[in-house]
């Protein structure tokens, strides 16, 4: 049994207090259960004024199919498998308090996002979530246009990405790495605020991240908790040197499939238009 004591214990060893840290995690990661569940970890991170954010992404709840007029080219996707003009469905507008998220995503965003005083960002397929002391000025770096904003934040506030029990694949930062590396984001599809059907920035596949290992080796803290591995990285830091690597070896993010699509036109630069 994991308990709160070592919960606690590896979090003060690896994370700063009153620092913000983005965290990516997995339960069964532990190899044993968690006593008090994905709360009993949020609190340990919370703990000494932490703020904890999170990835609170809604694209199978919200995104809609490519629409004909709003296709730019180079965008990780072949239209030609698509109809020529998909039909549109009545579909829900993303507000911030929908309390919906990715299942892929896992039981701590899930858990942070169901907590009072949680502040959500706004962009409709992409939001960040974050509770804590920090968590309005990062979070309100977050709009519709600028997906990465938090993660922004996160480094100018010297915070922590925090990977327990799960690989370079999760991290999203990365993502912002690949956008300062010279590659535009990718573009899908969702209805604004005013419900007008819009192109939003998202990122590409994160399946190569690992091959970054090497380079960011020397930024990760250590710590095991029952069988989880847990690395914290400086956010600053870990972004910088990412960014140089992606700049110097653009391949360096390809994933192990070779036909990946969204791999090969984000190496490529990403869409070849800009959003409207």
């Amino acid at each position: 049994m994991i308990l709160a004591e070592h919960l606690g214990k590896a979090t003060d060893e690896l994370l700063p207090p009153d620092r913000p840290v983005m965290l990516h995690a997995s339960l069964r990661s532990f190899g044993a259960p968690v006593a008090g569940g994905a709360d009993a970890l949020l609190d340990a991170l919370l703990a000494n004024g932490r703020t904890v954010v999170v990835p609170s992404f809604t694209e199978p709840h919200f995104e809609l199919a490519a629409p004909a007029a709003l296709r730019p080219a180079r965008n990780g996707i072949d239209y030609a498998t698509l109809p020529a003009t998909p039909p549109l469905p009545d579909s829900a507008v993303y507000t911030v308090d929908c309390g919906l998220i990715g299942p892929g995503l896992g039981m701590l965003p899930a858990a942070l996002i169901s907590r009072p005083g949680i502040v959500r960002g706004t962009h409709p397929l992409n939001s960040f979530a974050a509770l804590g002391p920090l968590a309005d000025k990062l979070i309100s770096a977050q709009s519709p246009t600028d997906v990465y904003g938090p993660i922004r934040e996160l480094a100018a506030h010297e915070g922590q990405i925090l990977l327990a029990g799960v690989g370079l694949n999760r991290m999203t930062a990365l993502h912002l790495a690949e956008q300062r590396s010279g590659r535009r984001l990718f573009r899908r599809w969702a209805r604004s605020a005013d419900g007008r059907v819009s192109m939003f920035e998202v990122g590409s596949c994160s399946e190569g991240f690992p091959r970054l290992e090497r380079t960011l080796h020397p930024y990760a803290r250590t710590v095991a908790v029952g069988e989880s591995r847990w690395r914290a990285y400086p956010a600053r830091q870990t972004l910088a040197a990412a960014t140089a690597a992606i700049v110097a070896d653009q391949g360096i993010t390809r994933c192990p499939d070779r036909e990946c699509l969204a791999c090969r036109d984000s190496i490529a630069g990403g869409p070849v238009d800009t959003l409207p």
